[in-house]
């Protein structure tokens, strides 16, 4: 990141902040961008850097047929028609001046090119490729430095199947061996914080709120913006991060909590079902309807019955013929009998004896019938060894009957997001209408036929959600139709890549969540073009959120300033803390840490939030806390300290405001820090109030 001009400095504030010379290079002309490929991706990306107000050139071949936006080709500074490979169309296109290039063409080949050919050019600028071979880019990373690559199909993944679940959770935030989550709870008239809890108790060391939205209100555009004061109340919405542990233990337990309520309610209903016949007979349907695409297992589950039912019928055959017989040896002649041995079935009875009939028909049925079982045995497990030997594919685990989610299309975003699904333990259902490679998630339940004729067989109506994510946006339109006319109630998920078919979809479908894939992605690019990390991205309150990693540099803007600050200057959310001397780290850290250089700081921001950073540009400060009293001697000192720890001026300023009571404190704040600061000196026995500026 570049250094910025920072917000001029307040009079009245003594942070170490006010000391930094200012510095005005993101207007210079070192920080142009240059686009390579214009197509979705490449529009989308070109029209967000322009709202970071820098220099934007594109290089593309051929023309683009159409825009996104029929503003864009004004707003590009240089517009230069060639190919990105070639040192000629990369002059023309002032590779000298650029800060960072972005290669999204849809050819990957392109891509690599073109980036060893803008790296003989400039040796300095950020590389921002397109690419889903990750053991090449990783490679292509230390050769070539300073490059970071990305899949634009495949980054959103976690979004759509985040939306898949239809639940609370609205991400997961995986920082090495520390997992958090967030959540956008609704508030019912049930909920343990209704009418207990203002919203700044709901901050805890491992949770933070992220946004309050009373009942029937707009949704936030921006973090931070709730009253730390308002009560918690009925038909709020509510979301937070929180740190939790694994993922799948995550998963185990959310699923434990979602269905908790509905197994007390139906405890004693479903003890008087397993008594019942229809019950039983219900299970043993689904069992037998679940084994449909294992014809082996079904004909081990028949011959094992049969064997059963006649070695129990034997033993009771013979109990009743010889009464003189114990029930344990004419279980053991039966059992033999079916195993073929004439001599020890009929040698119980006296030589003399002249044998039933019957009997001698019944021994005949009984030696067919173990002579069969034992060849299907030994078949079965001739399949087993072989399987086992020569590694055959193993066959898929049966369709799941309720609360799954059916995934539509397998490409590089189906996969990823059956990956995840998978991970948190969720049930799922596949469904391609082209054969798939039977090592391809081979635990996940596989349908292969004509999408629009798969639907009757993956049990839609008993389905949480549908994800419908093929290549071709007409298609996921009409099998989301289909799905709704089907199952009114299922979540449904709709793959899109244009802006304005996305904007259509949302009219025509109120109902369905409408991801543009290109249109998430291209945030991460352009954020990860400013020389940031970004971690992941999901989706709240209608808007794309990006966890985005920054390491404080010397001369940073960021050098010096307090969490708080950058938390509600720039409307971000800090959501991990590391020094560069210390190998832990500190999740949701608290505001008043000071940023240092080589700091490791993870925040949660929406694009404005990370233009705001970019630039250094700080929401004003606009009020200050008046301190009216001091209670004790001891309060004195502890109000001092407390000053100088939350709003970060010198000791010696806080001092000398807790001995000259009562006065306003000479330093504005963010409303959040100052109402923290007031309720911390009320902790100190220093009564205190907030005044605007």
């Amino acid at each position: 990141m570049l250094p910025q001009e920072p917000e001029p400095p307040l009079s009245a504030n003594t942070s170490e902040t006010d000391d930094r010379p200012p510095n005005n290079v993101h207007c210079s002309e070192r920080s142009r961008f240059l686009v390579c490929g214009l197509g979705s991706l490449g529009q989308y990306c070109a029209m967000v850097l322009k709202e970071f107000e820098v220099p934007v050139s594109a290089l593309t071949n051929p023309m683009p047929e159409s825009w996104e936006s029929t503003k864009l080709p004004g707003l590009l500074d240089d517009l230069v028609i060639g190919d990105c490979r070639q040192p000629e169309s990369l002059e023309k296109a002032k590779i000298h001046a650029c800060r960072a290039v972005l290669l999204v063409t849809s050819d990957e080949r392109v891509n690599v090119e073109a980036a060893f050919a803008i790296r003989l050019l400039n040796p300095e600028v950020r590389l921002v490729v397109r690419s889903a071979k990750q053991n090449l880019n990783a490679l292509l990373g230390e050769s070539l430095g300073n490059f970071v690559a990305f899949e634009a199909t495949q980054l959103p993944a976690p979004a759509f199947a985040i939306a898949a679940l239809a639940s609370e959770v609205r991400g997961f935030i995986n920082l090495g061996e520390a997992l958090l989550r967030v959540v956008k709870v609704p508030i019912d008239a049930d909920h343990r914080w209704r009418d207990l809890r203002l919203l700044h108790e709901l901050n805890t060391s491992t949770r933070r709120l992220l946004s309050h939205i009373p009942n029937s209100q707009p949704l936030p555009t921006e973090f931070h913006q709730w009253e730390p004061d308002a009560r918690v109340q009925a038909g709020d919405l509510v979301a937070y991060v929180e740190v939790t542990g694994n993922l799948a233990d995550l998963a185990a337990t959310t699923a434990l909590a979602s269905r908790s309520e509905s197994r007390v309610k139906h405890l004693w209903q479903k003890r008087r079902q397993v008594l019942s016949v229809s019950y039983l007979r219900q299970k043993l349907l689904s069992f037998w309807r679940a084994t449909a695409q294992q014809q082996t297992k079904r004909v081990a589950i028949v011959v094992g019955s049969t064997m059963l039912l006649l070695l129990v019928c034997g033993t009771v055959i013979f109990k009743l013929a010889q009464p003189g017989v114990g029930w344990l040896q004419a279980f053991y002649t039966a059992g033999v009998m079916l195993l073929g041995s004439y001599d020890t079935v009929f040698g119980i009875l006296s030589p003399q004896d002249a044998i039933p009939l019957w009997m001698r028909l019944m021994n005949l049925s009984y030696m067919m019938a173990g002579t069969a079982s034992i060849a299907v045995l030994y078949a079965l497990l001739t399949e087993t060894l072989l399987a086992a030997k020569f590694q055959l594919p193993k066959k898929r685990p049966p369709l799941p009957q309720q609360d799954h989610v059916v995934l539509i299309g397998l490409g590089r975003v189906g996969r990823r997001v059956a990956t995840f699904l998978q991970q948190i333990k969720q049930p799922l259902i596949g469904v391609s209408n082209q054969a798939v490679d039977p090592n391809l998630l081979p635990q996940m339940p596989l349908v292969v036929n004509e999408l629009t004729n798969t639907l009757t067989k993956v049990n839609l109506a008993t389905a949480k959600s549908v994800v419908i994510a093929t290549d071709d946006e007409m298609a996921n339109l009409e099998l989301g139709l289909m799905v709704h006319a089907a199952n009114p109630h299922c979540a449904l998920v709709i793959r899109t890549f244009d802006a304005r078919f996305s904007a259509s979809i949302d009219r025509l479908l109120p109902y369905a969540k409408v991801l543009c894939a290109y249109d998430l992605a291209a945030e991460a690019f352009v954020a990860t073009a400013f020389g940031e990390n970004v971690l992941n991205l999901i989706r709240l309150n209608e808007q794309t959120v990006l966890v985005t990693e920054y390491t404080v540099a010397p001369d940073d803007h960021l050098q010096g300033q307090l969490l708080a600050e950058v938390a509600y200057g720039y409307g971000a959310v800090p959501i991990l803390h590391q020094r560069s001397t210390q190998a832990s780290v500190r999740l949701l850290p608290s505001d008043d840490t000071r940023l240092e250089v080589g700091d490791r700081l993870v925040v949660l921001a929406t694009i404005n939030s990370l233009q705001q950073i970019e630039r250094g540009e700080l929401l004003p400060r606009q009020w200050q806390v008046c301190i009216d009293k001091a209670l004790s001697k001891d309060a004195l000192f502890d109000g001092a300290t407390t000053i100088a720890r939350i709003s970060g001026c010198s000791i010696n300023v806080a001092r000398d405001r807790m001995n000259q009571l009562p006065g306003i404190l000479p330093v504005p704040l963010y409303k959040h820090q100052a109402q923290r600061l007031a309720r911390e000196l009320g902790k100190a026995q220093v009564l205190a109030h907030l005044v605007p500026l």
